[in-house]
């Protein structure tokens, strides 16, 4: 049996644009975590920490879909030069100011003009559709591409986390920027794998947020992603109420290997059942292994619920990018997927704040009832979706005649 992965990694350029692609969206995981713990080591303060990185994560969750949508009008190396420039620019600045004590209003006013870096997922997904439109290996591509997000969510925080506290407190912030820098310049630099630009493009007036599966499956994953969040935040609370505060970053981690896993299977896996029907057994999955986690009261049996709740997160991504992909017009697929991938950070922000509140108000073996929730109504969602994700594919611009991106 040939190896799937191979064969997508054998198109021409498809193997420059995931690698460089891969360190340009180093910062989604890096930088949030990295402002904390550089801002709570220099000034002394986690609200202020918190609240910068909030600035920042809620600015990107609003201009990285309108950066995406002038990505399709235009082109990816017209937009994505000047809006990298500007946030590389201002993470450094943010550096800058951190370090040298500035005005506080100066580490917000960066962090906001930071949150214009584009979404390298949306991108690189883009590419990949580019290259394998209507062709089975797009699924593998998507596959690998959810897989890639969980490893760089798990690695690039840790990472971010280590370096300032191995070394000094803007070390994460400062890798963290220089990826970005290198990463993207090699990305742009691959002209040939650029998505063209429709004749539809120049012409489309709304923006992809409106078409119906896209505010369905966005609505999913904010659900989907407080669940992430939600396991996150609980099993910090339940390992230290239980004395074993170590032990959090080993639950955490299964969470994230039992997806990675199980998302490279089924990328290497050909299901002929319809792409919405294989997203809503993949979110009743996630809706069915949630409950189990009501009732653990050990560290072991903790860490063996966690793992089984977390098998059909790359799954569920995997099908919700398909979907995009199929229903919306080549001239909105990277806005599209943009919102998609907005909807998960919305989702871990409402989920972390939601299992906080119920576990200093209810205790931490209560925090899991908030996926509990949060899976319930991703459930709901999907089903009652069904028909309209199941509509004809959004061929519109698709069999177009193309001029390519100046």
């Amino acid at each position: 049996m040939s190896n799937p992965y191979g064969a997508i990694f054998r198109a021409p350029g498809a193997k420059g644009f995931a690698a460089a692609g891969f360190f340009a969206r180093m910062p989604m995981a890096m930088a949030p975590i990295g402002i904390v713990a550089m801002l709570s080591q220099t000034h002394g303060e986690y609200w202020l920490a918190g609240a910068v990185s909030a600035a920042y994560a809620l600015g990107n969750a609003l201009l990285s879909p309108q950066i995406s949508r002038l990505v399709d009008r235009l082109g990816q190396s017209r937009i994505l030069v000047p809006t990298t420039i500007v946030s590389v620019l201002a993470f450094g600045a943010l550096i800058l100011a951190a370090n040298q004590h500035w005005p506080v209003w100066t580490l917000f006013a960066a962090a906001l003009l930071a949150a214009f870096m584009p979404s390298y997922p949306a991108m690189l997904r883009a590419r990949w559709s580019e290259l394998f439109r209507d062709r089975p290996e797009l699924h593998t591509a998507f596959a690998f591409e959810s897989a890639a997000d969980e490893l760089v969510y798990v690695a690039g925080a840790s990472l971010s986390v280590g370096l300032s506290v191995a070394l000094f407190p803007e070390a994460g912030m400062a890798v963290s920027t220089a990826l970005l820098a290198l990463g993207s310049i090699a990305f742009i630099a691959q002209r040939a794998t650029e998505p063209r630009v429709s004749l539809e493009t120049a012409v489309a007036q709304h923006s992809a947020i409106w078409q119906r599966p896209v505010q369905i499956v966005t609505l999913i994953l904010i659900f989907i992603g407080s669940m992430f969040a939600t396991t996150a935040v609980t099993a910090v609370a339940m390992t230290e109420a239980l004395g074993q505060p170590e032990a959090a970053s080993l639950v955490i981690g299964v969470y994230a290997i039992g997806s990675f896993v199980v998302g490279l299977i089924f990328g290497a896996v050909k299901l002929k059942l319809p792409l919405q029907q294989q997203l809503a057994i993949a979110v009743a999955i996630i809706a069915v292994t949630a409950v189990p986690l009501l009732f653990v009261s050990t560290v072991p049996l903790l860490t063996i619920a966690v793992f089984a709740s977390g098998i059909a997160i790359s799954t569920t991504f995997i099908t919700a990018f398909g979907l995009i992909e199929r229903r919306l017009p080549a001239s909105m697929l990277t806005e599209g997927i943009t919102w998609v991938m907005t909807g998960i950070g919305i989702g871990m922000a409402l989920g972390s704040f939601a299992a906080g509140w119920v576990v200093d108000t209810y205790g931490a073996s209560n925090g899991f009832t908030v996926s509990v929730v949060a899976g319930a109504l991703a459930l709901l969602t999907v089903l009652v979706g069904q028909k309209t994700l199941a509509g004809k594919p959004g061929v519109a611009g698709r069999h177009l005649k193309h001029q390519p991106a100046e």
